[in-house]
Protein backbone atom coordinates (compact mmCIF):
# COMPACT_ATOMS: atom_id res chain seq x y z
CA UNK A 1 0.00 0.00 0.00
CA UNK A 2 2.96 2.38 0.56
CA UNK A 3 3.72 2.27 -3.18
CA UNK A 4 0.13 2.66 -4.32
CA UNK A 5 -0.29 5.91 -2.34
CA UNK A 6 2.61 7.39 -4.31
CA UNK A 7 1.53 6.04 -7.71
CA UNK A 8 0.03 8.18 -10.51
CA UNK A 9 -3.76 8.48 -10.58
CA UNK A 10 -4.00 6.62 -13.88
CA UNK A 11 -2.20 3.60 -12.41
CA UNK A 12 -4.32 3.58 -9.25
CA UNK A 13 -7.50 3.99 -11.27
CA UNK A 14 -6.54 0.97 -13.37
CA UNK A 15 -5.95 -1.12 -10.25
CA UNK A 16 -9.38 -0.10 -8.94
CA UNK A 17 -10.97 -0.96 -12.28
CA UNK A 18 -9.52 -4.50 -12.32
CA UNK A 19 -10.30 -5.06 -8.64
CA UNK A 20 -6.70 -5.15 -7.44
CA UNK A 21 -7.34 -2.25 -5.03
CA UNK A 22 -10.62 -1.18 -3.47
CA UNK A 23 -11.49 2.45 -2.60
CA UNK A 24 -12.10 1.71 1.08
CA UNK A 25 -8.54 0.36 1.35
CA UNK A 26 -7.23 3.63 -0.07
CA UNK A 27 -9.46 5.60 2.29
CA UNK A 28 -8.23 3.71 5.37
CA UNK A 29 -4.58 4.03 4.35
CA UNK A 30 -5.03 7.73 3.69
CA UNK A 31 -6.60 8.27 7.12
CA UNK A 32 -3.78 6.39 8.83
CA UNK A 33 -1.16 8.40 6.98
CA UNK A 34 -2.92 11.69 7.76
CA UNK A 35 -2.66 10.76 11.44
CA UNK A 36 1.03 9.91 11.17
CA UNK A 37 2.02 13.13 9.39
CA UNK A 38 -0.13 15.32 11.65
CA UNK A 39 2.95 17.17 13.05
CA UNK A 40 3.26 18.91 9.67
CA UNK A 41 -0.24 20.40 10.22
CA UNK A 42 -1.49 20.09 6.64
CA UNK A 43 -5.16 19.63 7.54
CA UNK A 44 -7.57 21.75 9.57
CA UNK A 45 -10.48 19.32 9.12
CA UNK A 46 -10.15 15.61 8.36
CA UNK A 47 -13.46 14.62 6.77
CA UNK A 48 -13.28 10.99 7.88
CA UNK A 49 -17.01 10.22 7.97
CA UNK A 50 -17.66 11.83 4.61
CA UNK A 51 -14.66 10.06 3.08
CA UNK A 52 -15.80 6.72 4.47
CA UNK A 53 -19.26 7.15 2.95
CA UNK A 54 -17.85 8.23 -0.41
CA UNK A 55 -15.35 5.35 -0.46
CA UNK A 56 -18.12 2.84 0.32
CA UNK A 57 -20.23 4.19 -2.54
CA UNK A 58 -17.19 3.83 -4.76
CA UNK A 59 -16.72 0.24 -3.56
CA UNK A 60 -20.31 -0.48 -4.57
CA UNK A 61 -19.79 0.98 -8.03
CA UNK A 62 -16.61 -1.07 -8.34
CA UNK A 63 -18.41 -4.30 -7.51
CA UNK A 64 -21.28 -3.39 -9.87
CA UNK A 65 -18.91 -2.54 -12.72
CA UNK A 66 -20.22 1.04 -12.85
CA UNK A 67 -17.16 3.13 -11.94
CA UNK A 68 -17.48 6.81 -12.86
CA UNK A 69 -14.02 7.15 -14.40
CA UNK A 70 -10.41 7.80 -13.46
CA UNK A 71 -11.22 9.67 -10.24
CA UNK A 72 -13.62 7.13 -8.76
CA UNK A 73 -12.27 6.16 -5.33
CA UNK A 74 -9.27 8.52 -5.52
CA UNK A 75 -8.53 10.46 -2.27
CA UNK A 76 -8.30 14.24 -2.73
CA UNK A 77 -8.07 17.27 -0.43
CA UNK A 78 -9.38 20.82 -0.78
CA UNK A 79 -8.11 24.08 0.67
CA UNK A 80 -10.31 25.33 3.49
CA UNK A 81 -11.49 28.43 1.65
CA UNK A 82 -13.71 26.37 -0.68
CA UNK A 83 -17.23 25.82 0.63
CA UNK A 84 -18.47 22.27 1.10
CA UNK A 85 -22.03 21.75 2.26
CA UNK A 86 -22.21 20.53 5.84
CA UNK A 87 -18.45 20.85 6.43
CA UNK A 88 -16.77 23.68 8.38
CA UNK A 89 -15.12 26.21 6.07
CA UNK A 90 -12.88 28.38 8.21
CA UNK A 91 -10.36 30.08 5.92
CA UNK A 92 -8.04 29.14 8.83
CA UNK A 93 -9.46 32.07 10.81
CA UNK A 94 -11.28 32.69 14.06
CA UNK A 95 -13.75 34.81 12.09
CA UNK A 96 -15.13 31.75 10.26
CA UNK A 97 -14.26 29.09 12.82
CA UNK A 98 -17.96 28.16 13.20
CA UNK A 99 -19.09 28.71 9.61
CA UNK A 100 -20.75 25.69 7.97
CA UNK A 101 -21.96 26.52 4.44
CA UNK A 102 -25.24 25.28 3.03
CA UNK A 103 -23.84 24.78 -0.47
CA UNK A 104 -20.68 23.46 -2.13
CA UNK A 105 -18.14 24.97 -4.50
CA UNK A 106 -18.59 23.97 -8.13
CA UNK A 107 -15.08 22.50 -8.31
CA UNK A 108 -15.85 20.18 -5.39
CA UNK A 109 -19.18 19.15 -6.88
CA UNK A 110 -17.49 18.22 -10.13
CA UNK A 111 -14.83 16.12 -8.40
CA UNK A 112 -17.45 14.46 -6.18
CA UNK A 113 -19.63 13.69 -9.19
CA UNK A 114 -16.65 11.91 -10.73
CA UNK A 115 -16.27 9.70 -7.66
CA UNK A 116 -13.38 11.43 -5.88
CA UNK A 117 -13.13 10.83 -2.12
CA UNK A 118 -12.61 13.95 0.01
CA UNK A 119 -10.25 13.16 2.90
CA UNK A 120 -9.96 16.66 4.33
CA UNK A 121 -9.84 20.45 4.19
CA UNK A 122 -6.32 21.86 4.18
CA UNK A 123 -4.57 24.60 6.11
CA UNK A 124 -3.81 28.06 4.73
CA UNK A 125 -2.77 31.55 5.71
CA UNK A 126 -5.82 33.31 7.14
CA UNK A 127 -8.15 34.16 4.25
CA UNK A 128 -5.28 33.17 1.90
CA UNK A 129 -3.31 36.31 2.76
CA UNK A 130 0.26 35.09 2.82
CA UNK A 131 3.03 33.21 1.08
CA UNK A 132 4.20 30.86 3.82
CA UNK A 133 1.15 29.31 5.53
CA UNK A 134 2.49 30.61 8.83
CA UNK A 135 -0.47 32.87 9.71
CA UNK A 136 -3.17 30.23 10.19
CA UNK A 137 -5.40 30.37 13.27
CA UNK A 138 -4.67 26.63 13.55
CA UNK A 139 -0.90 26.98 13.46
CA UNK A 140 1.74 26.95 10.71
CA UNK A 141 2.28 24.23 8.12
CA UNK A 142 5.70 22.56 8.02
CA UNK A 143 7.39 21.34 4.87
CA UNK A 144 7.99 17.59 4.52
CA UNK A 145 11.37 18.31 2.96
CA UNK A 146 13.92 18.73 5.73
CA UNK A 147 11.57 17.45 8.44
CA UNK A 148 12.17 14.35 10.55
CA UNK A 149 9.37 12.62 8.66
CA UNK A 150 11.39 12.67 5.43
CA UNK A 151 13.24 9.63 6.80
CA UNK A 152 10.00 7.67 6.33
CA UNK A 153 10.24 8.22 2.57
CA UNK A 154 12.58 6.99 -0.16
CA UNK A 155 13.22 8.13 -3.71
CA UNK A 156 15.40 7.48 -6.71
CA UNK A 157 17.94 9.95 -5.27
CA UNK A 158 19.99 9.78 -2.09
CA UNK A 159 17.20 11.53 -0.25
CA UNK A 160 18.08 10.65 3.32
CA UNK A 161 21.69 11.75 3.10
CA UNK A 162 21.16 14.71 0.78
CA UNK A 163 18.31 16.56 2.46
CA UNK A 164 19.51 18.95 5.14
CA UNK A 165 17.37 18.53 8.24
CA UNK A 166 15.86 21.41 10.15
CA UNK A 167 16.11 21.31 13.93
CA UNK A 168 13.25 20.71 16.36
CA UNK A 169 12.74 24.45 16.95
CA UNK A 170 12.80 25.47 13.31
CA UNK A 171 11.61 24.09 9.98
CA UNK A 172 11.40 24.85 6.29
CA UNK A 173 8.16 26.59 5.35
CA UNK A 174 5.75 24.94 2.93
CA UNK A 175 4.98 28.15 1.03
CA UNK A 176 1.57 29.68 0.76
CA UNK A 177 -1.08 30.37 0.95
CA UNK A 178 -1.98 26.82 -0.15
CA UNK A 179 0.74 25.23 1.98
CA UNK A 180 -1.61 22.70 3.55
CA UNK A 181 -2.69 21.43 0.14
CA UNK A 182 0.94 21.13 -0.93
CA UNK A 183 2.01 19.12 2.12
CA UNK A 184 -1.11 16.94 1.88
CA UNK A 185 -0.05 15.89 -1.62
CA UNK A 186 3.69 15.71 -0.93
CA UNK A 187 3.21 13.33 2.00
CA UNK A 188 0.96 11.01 -0.02
CA UNK A 189 -2.20 11.50 2.05
CA UNK A 190 -4.03 12.33 -1.18
CA UNK A 191 -3.31 12.21 -4.90
CA UNK A 192 -4.33 15.79 -5.65
CA UNK A 193 -5.44 18.88 -3.79
CA UNK A 194 -7.14 22.09 -4.80
CA UNK A 195 -5.81 25.45 -3.76
CA UNK A 196 -6.59 29.04 -4.66
CA UNK A 197 -4.08 31.15 -6.59
CA UNK A 198 -4.37 34.93 -6.33
CA UNK A 199 -0.72 35.92 -6.70
CA UNK A 200 1.03 32.56 -6.74
CA UNK A 201 -0.59 30.75 -3.83
CA UNK A 202 -0.60 27.40 -5.66
CA UNK A 203 2.67 27.71 -7.58
CA UNK A 204 4.68 29.00 -4.62
CA UNK A 205 4.03 26.04 -2.26
CA UNK A 206 4.33 23.66 -5.22
CA UNK A 207 7.83 25.04 -5.80
CA UNK A 208 8.86 24.66 -2.16
CA UNK A 209 7.37 21.17 -1.83
CA UNK A 210 8.52 19.66 -5.14
CA UNK A 211 5.09 19.45 -6.80
CA UNK A 212 3.36 20.42 -10.00
CA UNK A 213 1.21 23.47 -9.31
CA UNK A 214 -1.10 24.80 -12.02
CA UNK A 215 -2.97 28.11 -12.26
CA UNK A 216 -5.44 27.94 -15.18
CA UNK A 217 -6.43 30.84 -17.39
CA UNK A 218 -8.84 33.14 -15.56
CA UNK A 219 -12.40 32.06 -16.29
CA UNK A 220 -11.68 28.45 -17.28
CA UNK A 221 -12.47 27.14 -13.78
CA UNK A 222 -15.43 28.30 -11.70
CA UNK A 223 -14.85 30.38 -8.56
CA UNK A 224 -18.36 29.67 -7.24
CA UNK A 225 -18.01 28.60 -3.62
CA UNK A 226 -14.47 29.94 -3.25
CA UNK A 227 -14.48 32.55 -0.49
CA UNK A 228 -13.04 35.52 -2.38
CA UNK A 229 -9.81 37.34 -1.69
CA UNK A 230 -9.31 39.32 -4.91
CA UNK A 231 -12.17 38.57 -7.30
CA UNK A 232 -10.36 39.79 -10.39
CA UNK A 233 -7.32 37.54 -9.76
CA UNK A 234 -8.52 34.52 -7.75
CA UNK A 235 -8.28 31.23 -9.65
CA UNK A 236 -8.79 27.69 -8.32
CA UNK A 237 -5.51 25.84 -8.83
CA UNK A 238 -4.32 22.24 -8.70
CA UNK A 239 -1.42 20.59 -6.83
CA UNK A 240 -0.26 17.10 -7.77
CA UNK A 241 2.92 15.02 -7.83
CA UNK A 242 3.09 14.91 -11.63
CA UNK A 243 1.76 16.63 -14.74
CA UNK A 244 -0.56 13.80 -15.81
CA UNK A 245 -2.41 13.84 -12.48
CA UNK A 246 -2.79 17.61 -12.72
CA UNK A 247 -4.34 17.34 -16.15
CA UNK A 248 -6.79 14.66 -14.99
CA UNK A 249 -8.10 17.00 -12.28
CA UNK A 250 -8.16 20.01 -14.61
CA UNK A 251 -10.20 18.13 -17.20
CA UNK A 252 -12.85 17.40 -14.56
CA UNK A 253 -13.19 20.86 -13.01
CA UNK A 254 -12.83 23.17 -16.04
CA UNK A 255 -15.76 24.52 -17.98
CA UNK A 256 -18.55 27.12 -17.83
CA UNK A 257 -20.67 27.49 -14.72
CA UNK A 258 -23.99 29.37 -14.57
CA UNK A 259 -23.21 30.20 -10.93
CA UNK A 260 -20.08 32.16 -11.93
CA UNK A 261 -20.54 34.88 -14.54
CA UNK A 262 -16.77 35.23 -14.97
CA UNK A 263 -16.38 31.74 -16.42
CA UNK A 264 -15.95 31.45 -20.16
CA UNK A 265 -19.25 30.48 -21.79
CA UNK A 266 -17.72 28.22 -24.42
CA UNK A 267 -17.91 24.49 -23.68
CA UNK A 268 -14.62 23.07 -22.43
CA UNK A 269 -13.24 20.11 -24.38
CA UNK A 270 -11.17 17.67 -22.35
CA UNK A 271 -7.79 16.71 -23.80
CA UNK A 272 -4.92 14.28 -23.31
CA UNK A 273 -1.16 14.58 -23.74
CA UNK A 274 -0.71 12.13 -26.58
CA UNK A 275 2.19 13.89 -28.32
CA UNK A 276 4.42 15.70 -25.86
CA UNK A 277 7.80 14.32 -26.97
CA UNK A 278 8.17 16.80 -29.83
CA UNK A 279 8.90 20.42 -28.92
CA UNK A 280 10.91 21.33 -31.99
CA UNK A 281 10.21 24.86 -33.19
CA UNK A 282 8.84 26.37 -29.99
CA UNK A 283 9.98 29.91 -29.21
CA UNK A 284 10.53 30.31 -25.47
CA UNK A 285 11.04 33.72 -23.94
CA UNK A 286 13.39 34.46 -21.04
CA UNK A 287 12.29 37.75 -19.42
CA UNK A 288 15.31 39.79 -18.39
CA UNK A 289 13.33 41.45 -15.57
CA UNK A 290 13.18 38.15 -13.67
CA UNK A 291 16.99 38.06 -13.41
CA UNK A 292 17.17 39.85 -10.07
CA UNK A 293 20.05 40.53 -7.71
CA UNK A 294 18.27 38.50 -5.03
CA UNK A 295 17.83 35.42 -7.22
CA UNK A 296 19.40 32.33 -5.66
CA UNK A 297 22.46 31.17 -7.64
CA UNK A 298 21.28 27.55 -7.74
CA UNK A 299 17.91 28.60 -9.16
CA UNK A 300 19.67 30.76 -11.75
CA UNK A 301 21.83 27.79 -12.73
CA UNK A 302 18.72 25.59 -12.96
CA UNK A 303 17.13 28.20 -15.26
CA UNK A 304 20.20 28.02 -17.52
CA UNK A 305 20.24 24.22 -17.55
CA UNK A 306 16.60 23.93 -18.64
CA UNK A 307 17.07 26.66 -21.25
CA UNK A 308 19.96 24.65 -22.71
CA UNK A 309 17.88 21.44 -22.66
CA UNK A 310 15.11 23.16 -24.60
CA UNK A 311 17.55 24.44 -27.22
CA UNK A 312 19.06 20.97 -27.61
CA UNK A 313 15.54 19.62 -28.18
CA UNK A 314 14.96 22.02 -31.07
CA UNK A 315 13.28 24.98 -29.40
CA UNK A 316 14.55 28.54 -29.56
CA UNK A 317 15.28 30.42 -26.33
CA UNK A 318 14.93 34.15 -26.83
CA UNK A 319 15.57 37.07 -24.44
CA UNK A 320 12.45 39.18 -24.01
CA UNK A 321 11.43 42.18 -21.95
CA UNK A 322 8.38 42.77 -19.77
CA UNK A 323 9.24 46.39 -18.93
CA UNK A 324 6.52 47.05 -16.37
CA UNK A 325 7.45 44.06 -14.19
CA UNK A 326 9.29 46.35 -11.79
CA UNK A 327 5.98 48.02 -10.91
CA UNK A 328 3.99 44.80 -10.64
CA UNK A 329 4.41 44.09 -6.93
CA UNK A 330 3.35 47.61 -5.91
CA UNK A 331 0.42 47.47 -8.32
CA UNK A 332 -0.60 44.01 -7.15
CA UNK A 333 -0.38 45.08 -3.50
CA UNK A 334 -2.66 48.09 -3.99
CA UNK A 335 -5.29 46.20 -5.98
CA UNK A 336 -5.13 43.27 -3.57
CA UNK A 337 -5.77 45.45 -0.54
CA UNK A 338 -8.57 47.39 -2.23
CA UNK A 339 -10.48 44.22 -3.11
CA UNK A 340 -9.74 42.72 0.31
CA UNK A 341 -11.30 45.77 1.98
CA UNK A 342 -14.44 45.26 -0.08
CA UNK A 343 -14.65 41.48 0.31
CA UNK A 344 -14.01 41.46 4.05
CA UNK A 345 -16.81 43.96 4.73
CA UNK A 346 -19.36 41.12 4.85
CA UNK A 347 -17.73 39.61 7.94
CA UNK A 348 -19.36 41.87 10.50
CA UNK A 349 -20.45 39.45 13.24
CA UNK A 350 -24.09 39.76 12.20
CA UNK A 351 -24.57 38.12 8.81
CA UNK A 352 -21.34 36.11 8.79
CA UNK A 353 -18.47 35.29 11.04
CA UNK A 354 -17.33 35.41 14.62
CA UNK A 355 -19.51 37.52 16.93
CA UNK A 356 -18.25 39.14 20.11
CA UNK A 357 -20.36 39.48 23.25
CA UNK A 358 -20.70 43.26 22.99
CA UNK A 359 -24.28 44.57 23.09
CA UNK A 360 -24.17 47.83 21.14
CA UNK A 361 -24.02 47.60 17.35
CA UNK A 362 -20.89 49.77 17.10
CA UNK A 363 -19.01 47.77 19.73
CA UNK A 364 -20.20 44.49 18.19
CA UNK A 365 -18.80 45.45 14.78
CA UNK A 366 -15.52 46.68 16.22
CA UNK A 367 -14.87 43.79 18.61
CA UNK A 368 -16.00 41.07 16.20
CA UNK A 369 -13.64 42.28 13.48
CA UNK A 370 -10.71 43.10 15.75
CA UNK A 371 -10.93 39.69 17.43
CA UNK A 372 -11.97 37.65 14.37
CA UNK A 373 -9.23 38.89 12.02
CA UNK A 374 -5.49 38.64 12.62
CA UNK A 375 -3.06 41.54 12.20
CA UNK A 376 -2.38 40.75 8.55
CA UNK A 377 -6.06 40.80 7.55
CA UNK A 378 -6.82 43.93 9.58
CA UNK A 379 -3.83 45.71 8.05
CA UNK A 380 -4.92 44.93 4.50
CA UNK A 381 -8.49 46.05 5.22
CA UNK A 382 -7.34 49.36 6.70
CA UNK A 383 -4.85 50.03 3.91
CA UNK A 384 -7.37 49.10 1.23
CA UNK A 385 -9.98 51.44 2.69
CA UNK A 386 -7.36 54.22 2.72
CA UNK A 387 -6.63 53.66 -0.97
CA UNK A 388 -10.37 53.74 -1.73
CA UNK A 389 -11.05 57.06 0.03
CA UNK A 390 -12.40 59.59 -2.46
CA UNK A 391 -9.34 61.82 -2.06
CA UNK A 392 -6.97 58.88 -2.69
CA UNK A 393 -8.93 56.84 -5.23
CA UNK A 394 -7.37 58.32 -8.38
CA UNK A 395 -3.84 58.34 -6.99
CA UNK A 396 -3.87 54.70 -5.93
CA UNK A 397 -6.64 52.50 -7.29
CA UNK A 398 -7.05 54.13 -10.69
CA UNK A 399 -3.30 54.35 -11.29
CA UNK A 400 -2.83 50.75 -10.21
CA UNK A 401 -5.52 49.65 -12.67
CA UNK A 402 -3.72 51.52 -15.46
CA UNK A 403 -0.43 49.86 -14.58
CA UNK A 404 -2.16 46.48 -14.50
CA UNK A 405 -3.27 47.12 -18.08
CA UNK A 406 0.32 47.95 -19.06
CA UNK A 407 1.56 44.74 -17.41
CA UNK A 408 -1.03 42.75 -19.34
CA UNK A 409 -0.01 44.53 -22.55
CA UNK A 410 3.62 43.54 -21.93
CA UNK A 411 2.53 39.90 -22.09
CA UNK A 412 0.37 40.55 -25.17
CA UNK A 413 3.30 42.20 -26.95
CA UNK A 414 5.47 39.19 -26.13
CA UNK A 415 2.94 36.74 -27.56
CA UNK A 416 2.50 38.99 -30.62
CA UNK A 417 6.25 38.60 -31.31
CA UNK A 418 5.63 34.85 -31.77
CA UNK A 419 6.77 33.75 -28.33
CA UNK A 420 5.02 30.51 -27.35
CA UNK A 421 5.98 30.36 -23.65
CA UNK A 422 7.84 32.23 -20.97
CA UNK A 423 10.28 30.36 -18.71
CA UNK A 424 11.08 31.95 -15.34
CA UNK A 425 11.91 31.05 -11.76
CA UNK A 426 8.85 30.41 -9.61
CA UNK A 427 10.49 31.71 -6.45
CA UNK A 428 13.70 33.62 -5.80
CA UNK A 429 15.00 31.00 -3.35
CA UNK A 430 14.40 27.48 -2.15
CA UNK A 431 12.13 27.05 0.88
CA UNK A 432 13.45 29.30 3.67
CA UNK A 433 13.58 28.38 7.31
CA UNK A 434 10.60 29.54 9.36
CA UNK A 435 12.82 31.71 11.56
CA UNK A 436 14.19 33.55 8.53
CA UNK A 437 10.78 33.90 6.91
CA UNK A 438 9.04 35.47 9.92
CA UNK A 439 11.87 37.95 10.42
CA UNK A 440 10.10 40.01 7.73
CA UNK A 441 6.56 41.39 7.91
CA UNK A 442 3.79 39.90 5.76
CA UNK A 443 3.96 42.65 3.14
CA UNK A 444 7.70 42.16 2.66
CA UNK A 445 7.29 38.38 2.58
CA UNK A 446 4.74 38.59 -0.22
CA UNK A 447 6.74 41.15 -2.20
CA UNK A 448 9.68 38.72 -2.25
CA UNK A 449 7.97 35.35 -2.57
CA UNK A 450 5.23 36.45 -5.02
CA UNK A 451 7.48 38.49 -7.30
CA UNK A 452 7.70 35.92 -10.10
CA UNK A 453 4.16 34.61 -9.84
CA UNK A 454 1.71 37.49 -9.39
CA UNK A 455 2.11 39.03 -12.90
CA UNK A 456 0.35 35.96 -14.38
CA UNK A 457 -2.66 36.64 -12.13
CA UNK A 458 -2.85 40.27 -13.17
CA UNK A 459 -2.75 39.25 -16.84
CA UNK A 460 -5.12 36.30 -16.34
CA UNK A 461 -2.80 33.91 -18.20
CA UNK A 462 -2.10 30.25 -17.36
CA UNK A 463 1.06 29.35 -15.44
CA UNK A 464 2.50 26.12 -14.09
CA UNK A 465 5.25 25.21 -11.65
CA UNK A 466 7.44 22.23 -12.56
CA UNK A 467 9.93 20.77 -10.05
CA UNK A 468 13.37 20.36 -11.64
CA UNK A 469 16.06 19.24 -9.19
CA UNK A 470 17.25 19.34 -5.60
CA UNK A 471 19.48 22.06 -4.22
CA UNK A 472 22.77 21.44 -2.45
CA UNK A 473 20.73 21.27 0.77
CA UNK A 474 18.38 18.71 -0.75
CA UNK A 475 15.43 21.09 -1.16
CA UNK A 476 13.29 21.31 -4.32
CA UNK A 477 14.16 23.80 -7.06
CA UNK A 478 11.40 24.58 -9.53
CA UNK A 479 10.73 26.72 -12.59
CA UNK A 480 7.59 28.40 -13.90
CA UNK A 481 6.13 28.32 -17.40
CA UNK A 482 3.58 30.85 -18.65
CA UNK A 483 1.56 30.79 -21.87
CA UNK A 484 -0.92 33.05 -23.68
CA UNK A 485 -4.48 33.27 -22.42
CA UNK A 486 -6.43 30.02 -23.01
CA UNK A 487 -3.32 28.17 -24.23
CA UNK A 488 -3.50 25.89 -21.19
CA UNK A 489 -3.27 22.72 -23.28
CA UNK A 490 0.00 23.81 -24.85
CA UNK A 491 1.34 24.67 -21.40
CA UNK A 492 0.67 21.15 -20.14
CA UNK A 493 2.50 19.73 -23.15
CA UNK A 494 5.79 21.52 -22.53
CA UNK A 495 5.50 20.99 -18.76
CA UNK A 496 5.20 17.26 -19.42
CA UNK A 497 8.23 17.34 -21.70
CA UNK A 498 10.33 19.07 -19.05
CA UNK A 499 9.10 16.68 -16.36
CA UNK A 500 10.24 13.72 -18.43
CA UNK A 501 13.56 15.35 -19.30
CA UNK A 502 14.62 16.17 -15.73
CA UNK A 503 13.24 13.16 -13.81
CA UNK A 504 12.80 15.05 -10.54
CA UNK A 505 13.21 12.75 -7.49
CA UNK A 506 9.81 11.25 -6.71
CA UNK A 507 9.37 10.16 -3.11
CA UNK A 508 7.29 7.34 -1.72
CA UNK A 509 6.77 5.83 1.70
CA UNK A 510 9.63 3.55 2.74
CA UNK A 511 7.29 0.80 3.97
CA UNK A 512 3.72 0.14 5.11
CA UNK A 513 4.31 1.15 8.74
CA UNK A 514 2.79 4.61 8.16
CA UNK A 515 -0.41 3.35 6.52
CA UNK A 516 -1.36 0.09 8.27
Amino acid sequence: MNKILSAPIKEVSHKIAIGEVCPTELYRSSMKLISNVKPLNAYVNVTENLAKTQAEYSDKRQSDGKLLGQLDGIPIAIKDNFCIEGQPTTCSSLMLSNFVPGYSATVYNRLRDNGAVLVGKTNLDQFAMGSGTVDSFYGPVKNLWGSKLISKYISNSSLSSQTERSNCNDWYIAGGSSGGSAVAVATGTCYAALGSDTGGSVRNPAAYCGLVGFKPSYGLVSRHGLIPLVNSMDVPGILTRNVDDNLIIFNKIAGPDPHDSTTIGKKFTQFELNNYSEINGYRIGIPKEYHLDGLNEEILNCWRIISKLLVEAGSSVIPVSLPHTEYSIACYSILNQCEVASNMARFDGLEYGFRSDEMSTEELYAKSRSMGFNDVVRSRILTGNYFLLSENYDDYFVKAMKIRRLISQDFDNTWDSNIDFLLTPTTLSVAPLHSDFISEDNQTQCSIHDFCTQPANMAGIPAINVPIMLSSRGLPISLQLMAPYLHDKKLFKIAKWIENAVDFPRIQLRDDSMVL
